[in-house]
């Protein structure tokens, strides 16, 4: 199983939409190191729901529930997948609090922070999830 993390603005996609949804396809990204990440993405790999902007944290974790497929919004080399809410944190984890975080100071968030789709190493995936708890 791999990890990932997935950024919105809870204003265009948000973690409470998600669990009213029950799954969302997981389009638009226009990135293309994010759509690498998009395409190694398996059926039941973990991801972490990050609010970005407006609260700045990871509220949440889905499941990839549908591998890479073409994005609907696009006829170009896109991709998408879909998701579902797995498990909602106790307590939001802030970027103020991975960043402070000596474990956490590799992930992409921290390193490259405008990336939308990444991957987390299983022990960084945990420990956030730690955080939240």
């Amino acid at each position: 199983m791999n990890h990932w993390l997935v950024k919105s603005e809870p204003s265009t996609y948000s973690w409470g939409k998600l669990l009213k949804d029950n799954k969302a396809v997981w389009d638009g990204v226009r990135n293309f190191a994010a759509r690498k990440n998009l395409r190694g993405m398996k059926i039941g790999d973990l991801v972490l729901f990050y609010h970005g902007n407006e609260d700045k944290a990871v509220i949440g974790i889905s499941k990839v529930i549908k591998e890479a497929y073409q994005d609907p919004t696009t006829k170009e080399d896109w991709s998408a997948v879909d998701i579902a809410p797995h498990k909602t944190l106790k307590k939001p984890v802030t970027l103020e609090q991975i960043k402070a975080e000596k474990k956490l100071q590799n992930v992409y968030l921290v390193r490259q922070g405008r990336l939308s789709v990444m991957p987390l190493k299983k022990e960084e995936f945990e420990y956030i999830v730690s955080l939240g708890s």
